[in-house]
């Protein structure tokens, strides 16, 4: 899919981010790095460390995180993030994302980040940790400050969080209202309105006063349609008039798009998902011995007891890697065999013990210089920090204008 088929202003654009919880495991790789190196080929990508998120559910270990930090972005480097292709960087590098989630903080309504769906979900999931904090309310907000910092046209996300992405647009649509209709604005706009005639004129002011007093739906498809009427407006004017149409102003914030991107469903050693704290996890640069071992004793479907059991590879986690790792053929191999009992689980796994070991085998060669000298990878995020604050200081500096806060 290209951005351009996205954005009809050809904005390329892409950001999204990962918490430093340590070396990353084939959940990440399979989940999000496949992903992100696909799409450093064809968008102008920006991707972060995202450590202030991550305090805001770890604040009490804050010991570990250097180690995660690196650990984290020498495993973005052995699966093929290219720091020549996209700009990668820490959050808390930049500290102009702290002023935007501060100033977009002053016209966001509580309730909006009281309605996120993973607020309650990971409160519930978190029990154990003291989340009832004013960073762990304001994280989507965070999120958001990052998305709207680099105005970036697409994010790229699964479906559980388009929520966020929304939010986000909800967000940037409120701040261009409030701080988006300076006098030169409303001028224009008035100058537009009397440019469509008497007549059109007064039937465009009517309809918008039934919408934005009334909240009257019709009226707006109304106006809109009679604004794309109009001959004599130009594509700007007519964008302006459909966007006071609605009380928004000057764009300073654009609202980004969902970029909903596939992803193989990657679950871990004993069929759960695939995660560090659950400790079935088989991690990105993992010693080989281990990795055949801990694949060699996966569970598998528990009605085989006997080498002459029949199986069902539904029922068996070691089928969902083949879903990810194996070919069409072995997978029809499995599929025949294990429910046949034609051949013991073991004989099952090689196949996949051999894919996995070959993917990992590439990843650990790209990791090693980096693990071996330590000041290459600390260069590719000062190179990219820097990158990231200067495009940073540009939102900014558009951002303090219109809040007032430029003072001469």
């Amino acid at each position: 899919m290209s951005a351009d088929s996205q954005d009809p202003r050809g904005n390329r654009r892409v950001l999204s981010g990962m918490r430093p919880t340590g070396k990353l495991h084939l959940g990440h790789y399979h989940g999000v790095l496949r992903n992100w190196v696909r799409m450093q080929e064809d968008y102008s990508c920006f991707y972060f460390v995202a450590d202030w998120h991550a305090l805001t559910t770890h604040y009490d270990d804050p010991e570990t995180m250097d180690r995660h930090v690196w650990d984290m972005v020498i495993d973005w480097l052995a699966a093929g993030v290219d720091p020549q292709k996209a700009t990668l960087f820490i959050q808390s590098h930049v500290p102009e994302h702290a002023e935007l989630h501060l100033l977009l903080s002053m016209v966001t309504p509580l309730g909006w980040l009281e309605r996120v769906p993973s607020f309650k979900d990971q409160q519930e999931r978190l029990r154990e940790k003291d989340l009832a904090t004013y960073g762990f309310l304001g994280y989507p907000l965070l999120q958001s400050a990052d998305i709207l910092m680099y105005r970036a046209a697409h994010v790229p996300v699964g479906e559980d969080q388009v929520p966020h992405v929304e939010l986000t647009r909800e967000i940037a649509r409120r701040f261009n209202h409030f701080f988006g209709r300076s006098p030169e604005f409303e001028e224009e706009m008035a100058a537009a309105i009397r440019q469509m005639g008497k007549k059109a004129a007064k039937t465009y002011r009517l309809l918008r006063q039934a919408f934005t007093e009334q909240g009257d739906r019709e009226a707006l498809e109304q106006a809109r349609a009679l604004v794309e009427a109009q001959q004599n407006l130009d594509r700007s004017r007519k964008d302006g008039l459909l966007g006071y149409l609605e009380g928004r102003g000057v764009t300073l914030l654009p609202e980004p798009a969902a970029l909903l991107t596939e992803s193989a469903k990657m679950l871990g050693l004993d069929g759960q998902k695939m995660s560090k704290s659950y400790d079935n996890a088989i991690y990105l640069r993992d010693d080989p011995a281990r990795v055949e071992q801990a694949i060699r004793v996966m569970p598998t479907d528990p009605a085989r007891v006997r080498l002459t059991d029949p199986g069902e590879p539904e029922k068996c986690p070691v089928w969902e890697f083949h879903k990810v790792y194996s070919s069409r053929d072995t997978r029809d191999w499995v599929e025949d065999g294990c429910r046949k009992a034609a051949f013991g689980c073991l004989e099952c796994k090689k196949p996949l013990i051999g894919s996995v070991l070959e993917e990992q085998s590439a990843i650990r060669e790209r990791a090693l210089p980096y693990e071996k000298n330590p000041d290459l990878v600390r260069e590719v995020i000062a190179d990219g920090d820097r990158r990231a604050r200067a495009e940073a200081c540009e939102t900014m500096e558009i951002v303090r204008k219109s809040v007032g806060t430029v003072y001469r």
